[in-house]
């Protein structure tokens, strides 16, 4: 993966979302697309910008953003068309770094999103320096962790992750025996920083892919729960 960008476009014409996916993926960039906003919410946590269309089939886009927003502190550029300039402020009020009008230009997208990914700091030295600790390979018992190839193996057999479930475990399996609180974890798995405690959906977030680590390796046994405070690696 590297650092090559994941952008999530999120954008119920399914057309124009793929007509989007190929320019961005001329210019670099991975994509994966969402055409609902339920859809959006259960697969933003592995993307590093969000290009989010505000007029969806099933939950206002407004709400998506803030929801998005209230958990990580990933990237949101919104699109407004044929809305009021007042849309494209509550836009900005929900939490996205920037609104554009549709129809835009391609070129004026790109440089929207090179001055938003600037300001976040993807691909900065502090950026390179946390991927770079999770280089590490691990191995635990029958449990191998490819820190370079970013793979995992389990009795020999390849167990396929998202990348933050592969970070998730990665951070765990690199500190045995350490207790990792969810703010900790919050801050090293998913960048994000509070001063004002654990937000709800940021707590459900961790433990949705605790959830989702525990079934892929087929034990609760791997992650343990530490009880008010977040979790260890575990045994299997």
């Amino acid at each position: 993966m590297g650092d090559v960008m994941q952008v999530l476009i999120v954008d119920g014409d399914l057309d124009a979302a793929s007509s989007l996916a190929q320019t961005l993926q001329r210019n670099g960039y991975n994509t994966t697309e969402a055409a609902t906003g339920s859809r959006a919410l259960e697969i933003y946590g592995e993307a590093d910008l969000i290009l989010l269309d505000l007029e969806l089939p099933d939950i206002d886009g407004l709400e998506v953003c803030r929801i998005i927003r209230s958990a990580c502190d990933t990237a949101v550029i919104a699109f407004a068309q044929g809305r009021s300039e007042l849309d494209r402020v509550l836009g900005l009020q929900a939490g996205a770094d920037d609104c554009l009008d549709k129809p835009y230009g391609a070129r004026e997208l790109l440089a929207r999103i090179e001055a938003v990914t600037r300001r976040v700091g993807f691909g900065d030295s502090d950026t390179k320096s946390r991927k770079g600790t999770r280089r590490r390979s691990v191995s635990l018992g029958p449990l191998r962790i490819d820190g370079v190839a970013r793979e995992v193996r389990l009795n020999g057999e390849l167990i396929e992750m998202t990348r933050k479930e592969f970070d998730l475990l990665h951070h765990l399996a690199s500190r045995p025996g350490k207790i990792a609180t969810r703010e900790e974890l919050m801050a090293e798995v998913w960048g994000v920083r509070s001063s004002h405690g654990m937000d709800a959906r940021a707590s459900r977030t961790i433990d949705t892919h605790v959830s989702a680590l525990r079934g892929k390796l087929g034990s609760t046994g791997w992650i343990v729960a530490i009880r008010g405070v977040g979790f260890r690696f575990g045994h299997g």
